[in-house]
């Protein structure tokens, strides 16, 4: 394929990606972006006189709030959500995302922005689960010195395949050394995603797991939080040691008597 053929095969192709539909009041447009829960950002467009406003209808602000347990958006998430607005040139409105296309603008160009804008939004959940991660990881570092078991946090170590994994706790008992990896999440359509890199981590370091000093492999689940099916702990079991939270005298059991 040569370089006139790239290019017309993008323009032919890229327009494909994007479905329209009748939605009520409005034209329903299905992107190919997506939240990070694997859903397609939908966008919604309604024609006044000679201007379309293309607006995603609070589904963004939607879908944030329901991964977080709080009520309100802090005010950094409301500033970050007003810098990804002034960023991409669009509104936001009662919790809605969305711009005006005026007679000579491209109705393309709107809708791209505001999908762009919704996407960036809707990472926000990143930082949640960051915030909600280092909030389980201090209480495990804290439960961890109350039992007087050494550890390091955040130790860094590199793969088979070469890449390079953070292990959140790497513990150390008269009998064997552990590694932890904390499992946690508010999202229940994220848990997958969660206990996936966990696997793979898992995997990839296998190789620490023979030898004199073999290290074993603890998955520690946040179950405080009713997110994890079945298939979760399933998951990790054949490489890891599967403990959970809500039983902390077992996880310490778990770190002194590993074998």
């Amino acid at each position: 394929m040569d370089a006139s053929n790239v290019c017309q095969d993008l323009q032919r192709r890229i327009g494909a990606l994007f479905t329209c539909s009748e939605h009520g009041d409005y034209q329903r447009i299905r992107t190919p972006y997506l939240y990070p829960d694997g859903d397609n950002i939908d966008l919604f467009c309604k024609i006044d006189g000679e201007t379309v406003t293309v607006s995603d209808l609070a589904e963004t602000t939607g879908w944030l709030r329901m991964q977080s347990a709080a009520l309100r958006r802090s005010p950094k998430q409301t500033r970050l959500i007003e810098d990804a607005c002034v960023t991409h040139g669009i509104e936001f409105y009662r919790g809605m995302l969305q711009a005006r296309c005026r007679p000579g603008d491209e109705l393309a160009q709107v809708v791209t922005r505001v999908a762009q804008a919704a996407l960036r939004v809707s990472d926000l959940w990143f930082t949640f689960r960051t915030q909600a991660v280092e909030s389980i990881t201090d209480e495990v570092a804290d439960f961890l010195n109350e039992r007087e078991l050494a550890f390091d946090r955040a130790e860094k170590l590199v793969g088979r395949s070469g890449r390079g994994w953070t292990v959140d706790f790497h513990v150390r008992t008269e009998r064997r050394s552990s590694l932890v990896q904390v499992l946690s999440t508010g999202n229940r359509a994220a848990a997958r995603r969660v206990s996936e890199h966990v696997l793979a981590a898992w995997h990839d370091l296998n190789h620490l797991v023979a030898g004199p000093e073999a290290l074993s492999f603890v998955s520690l689940f946040d179950d405080t939080a009713d997110v994890w099916a079945d298939e979760d702990f399933r998951l990790v079991e054949p490489l890891s040691t599967v403990s959970r939270w809500s039983r902390p005298d077992e996880f310490a059991a778990v770190l002194s008597e590993a074998a």
